[in-house]
């Protein structure tokens, strides 16, 4: 009987080697940095406007698509694509990603007593967003890291870099 040696199991992500949850981490790390500045700045408007919940997280949850989409934008444009095109990658590199993360987040916060109506002056706002976003992580990440082993999400905008 012959023995094979068989590296663990890992994806490849369109032609560029394994992908590590390192990869995958740092790609929804990149992908929470926006979507935290948008969600918050969203609930900081909303709340200074003196909105109720619904229209505040609409604002917040497209906010966070927007600098989301942002990040990846502002560094394939370093890399000379164009505004279209950057569009585009930015699109296909953090729609799931974004969006994944924003129902897990956003179902935290709606979840927890007394969140949607603490202010941005309250322990319980901070607490519980902190909490969301961590939970938004743990469950994105996975996700990202099948993405870029399919060579789509992240992987992308990562022939950019």
């Amino acid at each position: 009987m012959s023995q094979h040696h068989h590296a663990p199991a890992q994806h490849d992500h369109g032609g560029h080697g394994p992908v590590s949850w390192a990869m995958a981490a740092r790609a929804t790390l990149h992908c929470l940095t926006g979507c935290a500045i948008g969600e918050i700045l969203g609930m900081m408007i909303g709340t200074a406007l003196a909105w109720h919940n619904a229209p505040t997280m609409a604002l917040a949850i497209a906010l966070a698509f927007v600098f989301g989409y942002s990040f990846t934008m502002y560094a394939v444009l370093r890399a000379g694509l164009d505004l279209k095109s950057a569009f585009k990658v930015a699109l296909a590199a953090d729609t799931v990603s974004i969006l994944v993360m924003e129902i897990v987040d956003n179902g935290v916060i709606l979840v927890t007593p007394g969140a949607m109506d603490a202010h941005l002056t309250e322990w319980l706002f901070w607490i519980t967003l902190a909490v969301a976003f961590a939970i938004a992580f743990v469950v994105t990440t996975p996700v990202n890291r099948w993405l870029i082993g399919k060579g789509k999400g992240h992987a992308v905008a990562h022939r950019y870099h």
